[in-house]
């Protein structure tokens, strides 16, 4: 069962078409949009500011999404996917983003609509990243423009995909 729980009086809004793997762990002030699901070993850490979600968030397993006391809290747009191992701090994601695997998104940063962080890619803090850009590196910095292919392509087939890979857990 996962660790769902209230800090300082504050719930988690979990709506009831979200998947929560067993061992994730959802705590504090965090709300959710329809279709997100938190998988194995990700945690989603609302204790010391808010994390806001969209719709078709997925949080894949090993993430973690936190923020800064009293400065940086973190929001999602819609259709994002954070991928395995990631870390998300204190930041803002636009709509239809895709965050590779093992990425660190630190503090004060904007991920504009559109755009890929690569796997691995530390992207520091308060850098803005341009809608239609992948960013890559450490520093991450950009790399190219992304073509329409690869939204489609890779970030809403993520996206996608992840709400098919929840209902296996339904069943």
């Amino acid at each position: 069962m996962p660790v769902i729980k209230s800090v300082r009086g504050k719930s988690p809004i979990i709506p009831k078409d979200c998947f929560i793997a067993e061992n994730a762990t959802v705590v504090g002030e965090v709300t959710m949009g329809s279709h997100c699901s938190v998988w194995f070993s990700a945690v989603v850490r609302g204790d010391v500011n808010f994390i806001k979600m969209g719709d078709k968030v997925n949080i894949q397993d090993g993430a973690v999404i936190h923020g800064t006391y009293q400065k940086s809290a973190t929001t999602i747009g819609n259709n994002v996917s954070i991928g395995h191992n990631a870390l998300v701090h204190g930041c803002t994601i636009n709509d239809d983003v895709l965050v590779g695997m093992g990425s660190i998104i630190m503090d004060g940063c904007v991920i504009e609509s559109n755009s890929i962080i690569a796997a691995g890619a530390v992207v520091t803090q308060n850098t803005i990243v341009k809608s239609g850009s992948i960013y890559a590196g450490v520093p991450a910095k950009k790399v190219k423009d992304i073509s329409k292919d690869l939204i489609s392509g890779e970030i809403n087939r993520i996206a996608d995909a992840y709400i098919n890979y929840s209902s296996w857990f339904k069943e």
